[in-house]
């Protein structure tokens, strides 16, 4: 194929990937694009900002913006949160609402995080695509009761059955979002995976860490910051993080006795990254207290958060 050939008929689009908290966003995005780019936890709003990977499909390269959970928020973070979701969605070329279809059985398509996401997908022209995840979990007839209900509160333009942990049913989506991308060029290289600095992908890959290990201890209260990069001669890298904490208990916690759970959630950070980045990383980790840090406003800035939503 000539290079005029392959550019008039390439495409290039965004996908706004949206839901409540804990719907399976992240997994998904993760499972189209072909490798992990945004952390995933059983904690509901673990994405705490957009979060882009790019997926690409025969001549389509798919941008996939990873939002926050919608949900009704009470704090300032959680505020910024949603804004965010939202905002990934204003220029977005299709929407991907994802639907955890086991959670929603359980307590009823009706419920508040269901509602609020129908109410905004009402206001969009981009065309809405339903994916209902976690279908393995779900009886058939449990699943078509649901597909009615949601599609009465909003207009989707196609339905997809899906378990994005499995893949079962991913490979459709795909498709549909492939062919759905505007004709243009390319945004990104053909290599790239995702649009995340190395520092913020450093920072996201620990604090992953952190909500998997201290889940029950320090649900929310702790972020994590890349405070140095530093490029050896050997072609590895030193990367020093502060683990932000709220309260002088939850640093007792986070250490752990003798240091051995920050020397376990530093082990485990630096193995994914190792395997993430193909090279070597010195991981050095520090817990500070921070009482505030929640109502830092260049902590939000850092992530692409608006402090005053």
């Amino acid at each position: 194929m000539t290079e005029q050939a392959e550019q008039s008929t390439s495409r290039c689009g965004f996908v706004a990937v949206i839901g409540a908290p804990n719907a399976g966003k992240s997994t998904l995005v993760n499972a189209l694009v072909g490798q992990k780019v945004s952390i995933v936890t059983h904690k509901a709003q673990t994405t705490r900002f957009q979060i882009r990977g790019v997926a690409v499909r025969d001549h389509a390269q798919i941008i996939l913006v990873d939002t926050p959970g919608v949900f009704a928020p009470k704090r300032r973070l959680d505020r910024a949160m949603v804004r965010a979701a939202w905002d990934g969605v204003a220029d977005a070329d299709a929407v991907l609402h994802v639907v955890d279809a086991a959670a929603a059985v359980k307590r009823g398509a009706s419920s508040e995080e269901a509602e609020l996401v129908a109410e905004g997908l009402s206001k969009i022209r981009a065309p809405a695509i339903l994916a209902l995840n976690k279908i393995d979990l779900v009886a058939r007839e449990a699943l078509l009761a649901l597909i009615a209900s949601l599609t009465e509160k909003s207009a989707y333009e196609q339905v997809f059955m899906i378990s994005a942990l499995t893949g079962d049913g991913v490979e459709d989506v795909a498709t549909s979002l492939a062919a759905r991308m505007p004709e243009g060029p390319w945004h990104y290289p053909e290599d790239q995976v995702a649009d995340l600095s190395v520092r913020l992908l450093a920072a996201e890959v620990t604090r992953e860490k952190v909500f998997l290990r201290l889940h029950d201890e320090i649900p929310y209260a702790a972020t994590v910051e890349t405070e140095m990069w530093t490029e050896r001669e050997d072609g590895s890298a030193r990367v020093d993080q502060i683990i932000y904490v709220s309260r002088d208990s939850h640093k007792r916690i986070a250490v752990g006795e003798g240091g051995r759970t920050i020397k376990a959630i530093g082990q485990s950070a630096r193995e994914e990254l190792e395997k993430m980045l193909d090279r070597r990383i010195h991981l050095f980790l520090h817990v500070k207290v921070v009482e505030n840090w929640m109502d830092d406003s260049r902590r939000f800035a850092e992530l692409g958060l608006d402090f005053k939503a």
